[in-house]
């Protein structure tokens, strides 16, 4: 994590608890001549568009204190979507039973993408139960092969 997305965590960190908002994750990135800082936020029955503003409001003012971005930069604050990264144990954890797409660092059992259903999360590993054409197959990730991972809407 970057100094300035560790500074930028330990401002939002107190607003979101506040509004009873969990905080998914943050990016801080320069695309084209712009840089942004996103900020995606959530809650189990969802976030709505006045609570992504409410916490922009209150956090552009922490930031505007602060000042840790010494260069001009936009602030977005969204919900991660219905294909939320997963990131932190607590996010596999509470991604149990739903469907996933998982991305390794290197292959296992000849593949480096596996989409289907997280059976389980122990903090060291995930199972994940998917699909070869026809047969079911299992396939155990450890933790430190996982390069990405994000919850995954499948069309039948």
């Amino acid at each position: 994590m970057s100094k300035v997305t560790e500074t930028v965590e330990s401002l939002a960190i107190p607003i979101l608890e506040q509004l009873q908002l969990e905080l998914v994750d943050i990016e801080y990135v320069k695309e084209g001549q712009n840089w942004f800082l996103r900020i995606y936020v959530d809650k189990d029955a969802g976030v709505d568009i006045e609570e992504c503003g409410l916490v922009s409001e209150k956090l552009s003012e922490r930031l505007d204190e602060v000042d840790p971005i010494t260069h001009p930069y936009f602030l977005e604050v969204s919900s991660p979507g219905a294909e939320r990264p997963l990131k932190k144990p607590e996010h596999f954890q509470k991604a149990v039973g739903k469907n996933v797409h998982v991305k390794t660092y290197e292959p296992i059992d000849d593949e480096k993408v596996f989409e289907g259903k997280l059976v389980s999360f122990n903090g060291e590993e995930l199972t994940v139960e998917y699909k070869v054409k026809t047969r079911v197959k299992t396939i155990t990730i450890p933790m430190d092969k996982v390069a990405k991972a994000r919850l995954a809407v499948l069309f039948s």
